[in-house]
């Protein structure tokens, strides 16, 4: 790739990209809320023109049992590899609405950062894959690659129909390596390629002792106080040190390899900002794991919410009927969520105390994700990342989760390349999201430089 070229073509155009983002950015496409299904028609819509302007082909709007999904393809790279781009059109709502500087829908550049719902997560993410294949298109008028987009409008009610959409269509998706930019970097100038995401199992614990609340100078210390219990159910869940409890929790868990925890050690992190930014004294954990270690590669159990008997102000003598706990558990590569649940469950019936009843709800389930660190199409985007802002890449792990990701690992088979280019700091689902300019004048060089370190992948 001439980088001088594709440089100097996104110097000339910038304007016009940021004002073609700035409509898109226009859309209300929340796809939470019922009364903004026409304006997610129009996100899909606008994509679709955008796309096509692009010199994508075969572009088209297709209908899930939610709202649709933006398919596009360029497939004339022959004997190359084929790049599926995954990235979301839809946004979290805006409320708080008074908390805006600007109004969520109406973009405003300042201080080198494009405020709007949506800028970093992940309309802008997005648009910047659509704009480097139009660069080289205009520029060579051909791809390195073979590039397929899949862009939905349900990430962020978390994608309900997409695994259906991607198990019909898996021929149709078939490709070499999945991008999706909808990730942060380590942090400004800082770039990161990550790797993995841990999965997730929720539960809710509702205990119940009598048939409703009691005079706790009547009956206390004679009837099981459903508090008392739910705390003594939640207590047993995890040692001193944070280990869980549950039998068979780590049964699946593998140990990572000495060269990826040199690689976490050799993260730029400090531990003492870490919990001076944290507000606490202490970090705690596991023993014989590092911070990063235990919010990356290690699973947890943690205690959400407890409800029940009286929280209000002054005090309320009542013995409460019923308790209730919420619980999600973070998972690792091997763990399944469906056994962990069903180990949550077992754990749960063997250390109820007497004079109460349990009931157990199942809620959010996601697998977790892991594409080896030292695999060629990572270590490509490294390379990228690298050349255009002349430091290290950090190869990274998420602590948190992102189901599709691992059900397109699942369906599909192939490496996931999660590159982003946000920054935790934007306020993505919160009031005044923003983006960072820099990094997306730079997040396109790289994106398309990108293109070509994939062509080079063994197909």
């Amino acid at each position: 790739m001439d980088l001088q070229k594709i440089d100097q073509y996104f110097k000339d155009y910038r304007q016009d990209h940021l004002e073609e983002l700035k409509a898109f950015l226009r859309i209300p496409s929340i796809s939470s809320l019922s009364e903004h299904e026409p304006d997610i028609r129009k996100g899909a819509e606008w994509l679709k023109r955008s796309m096509e302007g692009a010199g994508l082909e075969n572009v088209s709007i297709e209908e899930t049992e939610g709202h649709p999904v933006v398919y596009g393809d360029w497939l004339h790279a022959e004997g190359k590899p084929t790049v599926l781009v995954y990235g979301h059109y839809d946004v979290q709502p805006v409320d708080p609405l008074n908390l805006w500087e600007t109004p969520p829908f109406d973009p405003h550049v300042r201080d080198n950062k494009l405020f709007a719902r949506g800028a970093s997560d992940d309309k802008g993410q997005t648009f910047m894959h659509i704009k480097a294949v139009e660069a080289l298109l205009r520029l060579d008028g051909t791809l390195p690659v073979n590039v397929k987009f899949i862009i939905e409008g349900e990430e962020e009610i978390g994608s309900p129909n997409l695994p259906l959409y991607v198990e019909q269509q898996k021929e149709r998706l078939a490709a070499d390596v999945i991008v999706i930019s909808d990730t942060g970097m380590q942090g400004p100038g800082r770039p990161a390629v990550c790797y993995g995401l841990r999965g997730l199992a929720g539960i809710q614990i509702d205990v119940k002792g009598p048939k409703g609340d009691l005079h706790s100078g009547l009956y206390g210390g004679a009837v099981q106080n459903p508090l008392h219990a739910i705390t003594e159910i939640l207590a047993s869940f995890r040692d001193k040190e944070g280990t869980i409890q549950v039998e068979g929790f780590y049964e699946d868990v593998e140990e990572v390899t000495a060269d990826e925890r040199a690689e976490l050690a050799a993260h730029a992190f400090d531990l003492e900002q870490e919990k001076k930014d944290l507000g606490i004294t202490e970090d705690f954990g596991e023993t014989g794991y590092s911070f990063l270690e235990r919010t990356w590669i290690r699973p947890t159990l943690e205690v959400n919410g407890i409800t029940g008997g009286f929280s209000g102000e002054g005090i309320k003598t009542v013995l409460p009927a019923e308790a209730s706990a919420k619980i999600t558990c973070r998972l690792v590569p091997h763990q399944d969520p469906d056994d962990i649940v069903r180990k949550l469950r077992a754990h749960v019936e063997a250390h109820k105390p007497a004079g109460v009843s349990v009931e157990i709800s199942e809620f959010d389930k996601g697998k977790p994700f892991l594409t080896p660190f030292d695999h060629p199409a990572i270590q490509a985007a490294g390379r990228s990342y690298e050349k255009i802002y002349n430091v290290p890449t950090a190869y990274t792990r998420m602590g948190g989760s992102i189901p599709i990701v691992a059900a397109f690992d699942e369906l599909l088979g192939l490496p996931v390349v999660l590159m982003g280019f946000g920054l935790s700091s934007e306020n993505f689902h919160a009031p005044n999201e923003h983006f960072h300019l820099e990094n997306f004048d730079k997040g396109l060089r790289v994106i398309a430089d990108y293109l070509f370190e994939a062509a080079e992948l063994v197909k």
